[in-house]
């Protein structure tokens, strides 16, 4: 009978056994199978094995831990704003500079709210989107408004000039770095504001300048008139810099109160700009070919638009080998339900660098010097002088096309290896033009 009871008891125990056996294998089998362990299965028993995973889970754990504090404590002290938000546009994180930024210092890291609600900012969310709709990274540059919520700060807030970069991350998150720019267009600003102020203090020395120049020029003979005439010529340069760095000034600052817009004939315009230009031209064979624009009306300034098209014909000739062509094509095409122009002026000359083409119109830029300049200054029938060198002429262009709601940009030409300037402008259309 006792014989029967042990062995029912050892039947019962090797059960239990097993049992334990068998789930704690199930638990090790969910458990990750890299796991780094200096013993092997063989070396210790189960549960000392089980004991040295959970371990170095902990310490794994631990030092994770503590790069992720050191990356958040530098990502908060960064000079650039921060801000992490989930699938669902929720905020799950911001540094210093984006509380400071973005105004959002009412934001506890507790908290979950969308966005929306703390940043409210149409071109954010835009660009947040599209990060997340693409999968890529994306830039965005915008005037940023912040919130009030009390009236009586709501004169103390200033707007800013903000640049932006989304990147994607998983699980639908997005990262957004935020950098204020402003800073940058005030210094812009200030330093515009005193090139003014410097060039409007220069215009009356250099007008007086010029008045006794003229004098010594009729009162000596050669060879001494001929230096005069080179001093002449040198102070007609620097009054017709001062003069475009006025006028670029007054387009940045006041663009649409120095328009006087009204519907041109396109190629009446252009023929008339190169019959001042023609004495040159005619010295160095040069022709004009293929112009376009018959029956086409361009609502804009006058004398705009003939400084636009001096300034860019009379820098075709320029960089023309002699013998050569300027072309001045013109085609329409269909935005938005509304027809827009596009003239394109091009020379025969060796086109610009690539590495230019983003910087001709920047003020005083030089571009290759492969392009080389034909002539210093020049003065045409009309009595309109035309100086070389201020740097400028490019960027008065720039400024006139984008007041009349347009745009130019520089290419090269593929057919004839010149450069291009492209002008695109809304138009009219007009049905007969007598």
């Amino acid at each position: 009978m006792q014989l029967t009871f042990f062995f029912a008891g050892l039947a019962v125990g090797l059960g239990l056994w097993m049992w334990q056996k068998l789930r704690t294998e199930r638990y090790l089998g969910k458990m990750p199978q890299n796991l780094p362990s200096r013993y092997s299965e063989s070396d210790l028993p189960l549960i000392p094995q089980l004991q040295n995973h959970i371990y170095f889970l902990e310490q794994e754990k631990l030092e994770l831990q503590a790069k992720l504090q050191d990356h958040q404590a530098l990502v908060d002290l960064a000079p650039i704003a921060f801000l992490q938000v989930n699938e669902d546009n929720q905020l799950l994180w911001c540094n210093q500079q984006a509380r400071q930024l973005l105004n959002l210092q009412r934001w506890q890291p507790e908290q979950v709210r969308l966005l929306l609600e703390l940043v409210r900012s149409y071109e954010l969310d835009q660009l947040i989107e599209q990060t997340r709709n693409y999968q890529k990274s994306q830039l965005g540059e915008w005037v940023y408004y912040p919130s009030c919520d009390r009236a009586t700060t709501m004169l103390q807030v200033k707007s800013s000039l903000v640049r932006a970069s989304g990147f994607p991350l998983v699980n639908g998150e997005v990262a957004v770095f935020i950098e204020n720019r402003q800073s940058l267009v005030d210094i812009s600003k200030a330093r515009d504001r005193a090139f003014s102020d410097l060039a409007h203090e220069l215009r009356t020395p250099l007008t007086s300048i010029r008045l006794v120049v003229e004098t010594l020029q009729s009162r000596l003979e050669s060879p001494l008139s001929s230096l005069v005439s080179r001093l002449l010529q040198e102070v007609d340069r620097l009054i017709n810099l001062v003069q475009s760095w006025l006028d670029l000034t007054q387009l940045e600052t006041n663009s649409s109160m120095s328009l006087n817009c009204q519907p041109l004939e396109l190629r009446t315009l252009i023929l008339s700009v190169w019959e001042t230009l023609e004495p040159i031209a005619e010295r160095r064979q040069i022709q004009i070919y293929e112009i376009g624009g018959n029956n086409v009306l361009i609502h804009a300034d006058k004398s705009r638009m003939y400084q636009v098209f001096l300034n860019l014909l009379d820098n075709a000739i320029k960089y023309s080998p002699n013998g050569g062509t300027v072309q001045v094509k013109t085609e329409t095409t269909i935005r938005d339900e509304q027809p827009w122009l596009s003239i394109n002026i091009i020379d025969a000359g060796k086109g610009f660098a690539d590495s230019d083409l983003p910087n001709v119109f920047d003020r005083f830029f030089r571009g290759d010097q492969s392009r080389t300049r034909n002539r210093s200054s020049s003065k045409h029938g009309n009595g309109i002088a035309i100086m070389e060198g201020s740097g400028l002429g490019l960027a008065i262009v720039q400024q006139i096309i984008m007041a009349h709601g347009g745009y130019i940009q520089a290419l090269n030409d593929p057919h004839t290896g010149g450069a291009k300037l492209q002008i695109v402008m809304p138009m009219e259309v007009a049905n007969s033009v007598t």
